[in-house]
Formats: C-alpha cells, sequence, structure tokens
C-alpha cells in the first residue's frame, strides 16, 4: 500500500508541474514580437534570410585578375590556380573586342576571347558574362609572349621576324627554333622613322606610343 500512495503523489505532482508550466504560455504559443514575455503577440514572426554572399577569388568574377584558366584557346574553363588543370593566369582582363579595347602587356603569351553569356537560370551565382578578353600569361615556360619567344599577340623590342610577302612580315623565333628562321630583329621603338638607327632596314608596325619598330639584318 505504501507503493501506491508514493506513486500517486508523484502523479500528483507532475500533473500540477504540468499545469504550471501551461500557464506561462503566451496566447500565441511562443516568444511575442520583440522577445519579450507576458506580452500579447501580434501573429507576425520574424523571418531572418542569409545575406547572399559572392565567393572570393576563384569564381568570384568569371576570369578576373590574377585567376586561372584550362588549357586551350578556342574551349576553355576557369580553374584553381592551384590545381592541376591550370594553364595561364589573367595579367588583366577588359570587356568589349580587343580592337575596341586597350591593348594587352608586352610579355602576354596568348589572349582569350569570352563570348556574352546571358544564362536563363543562374544556379551556381555566376550570372551573365560580358563580351571580353583576358590576356594570359603560362604559369610554365614556354612563355611565347617574351621578346624573342616567338609568339604573343604583340611585337616588342627583341622580337625577330621574316618577311612572309606582300610587304608583311611575321614573328618567329630568335633562336631559330621556330617553323621559319629569322631573318631580322627590332632592336627599338621610336615614336618616327627618322628615329631608328642607321642600320635599320626594316620598319615594323608595334602600335602605342612608339609605334615604330626598328628593325636589323641578322
Amino acid at each position: 500500500m505504501r507503493e501506491r500512495s508514493v506513486v500517486g503523489v508523484v502523479c500528483g505532482l507532475l500533473v500540477l508541474l504540468g499545469a504550471l508550466l501551461t500557464g506561462c504560455q503566451s496566447p500565441s504559443g511562443g516568444v511575442a514580437e520583440g522577445g519579450r514575455l507576458g506580452e500579447p503577440a501580434t501573429g507576425r514572426t520574424a523571418t531572418v534570410s542569409p545575406v547572399p554572399t559572392r565567393p572570393s577569388g576563384y569564381g568570384a568574377v568569371f576570369l578576373a585578375v590574377g585567376e586561372c584558366s584550362s588549357f586551350g584557346t578556342t574551349s576553355f574553363t576557369e580553374v584553381p590556380c592551384t590545381g592541376e588543370r591550370a594553364a595561364a593566369r589573367v595579367v588583366t582582363r577588359h570587356d568589349g573586342t580587343v580592337r575596341d579595347g586597350p591593348r594587352c602587356p608586352a610579355a602576354t603569351d596568348f589572349v582569350l576571347h569570352i563570348s556574352e553569356q546571358r544564362p536563363a537560370s543562374d544556379e551556381d551565382g555566376d550570372g551573365a558574362v560580358p563580351q571580353g578578353y583576358a590576356c594570359m600569361r603560362n604559369l610554365q615556360p614556354p612563355h611565347p609572349g617574351d621578346p624573342g619567344g616567338g609568339g604573343g599577340p604583340r611585337t616588342i623590342v627583341g622580337d625577330c621576324v621574316y618577311g612572309s610577302g606582300d610587304g608583311q612580315v611575321r614573328e618567329t623565333a630568335c633562336d631559330g627554333t621556330g617553323r621559319r628562321k629569322p631573318q631580322y630583329k627590332v632592336v627599338r621603338a621610336v615614336a618616327e622613322r627618322s628615329d631608328c638607327p642607321v642600320p635599320t632596314v626594316l620598319y615594323v608596325r608595334l602600335g602605342g606610343k612608339r609605334p615604330v619598330g626598328c628593325a636589323r639584318p641578322l
């Protein structure tokens, strides 16, 4: 009989405790607006939305300065510079076309032309990509944009060229490893042809503030 009476007392205490807890709840069943207990609820609940953030570095802007691309000049993707697929780094990045925009730096190895992209649905947060171009520098040698390297989008002092016919010249490697042997070397860039040194036999169009390249025979 003693065990039954103890159980009955415990049950009574649990019922009383439940009643007290029920009486402490607000009419809305939660915390009133403003975070204070005991005030009538307004029927509105505060919803906290996470602030959308764009990733910094890789992926924040498509092929931004300092980011890297995979191999290829016609088909390429943006990849982490520390990854095994990384081939070249963006030196400068411009919107528009190469013809209308700023020139790439002298040591640029090649140019990536970026087509305009406007996806119907933006699932990855990249957004629309305007038409533009990126001036690229290979992560590893060779560097055709270096003086005498035999390539790159620009002809600079130290490069070698050969005559391709019709008064045109094309760049080739100064060390003779290119398809064509070098015939002339650009030794100076000047504003006017009259500023070239005496041994000059060929004038090469360079562009920029000193658009005339003075080339001597090899």
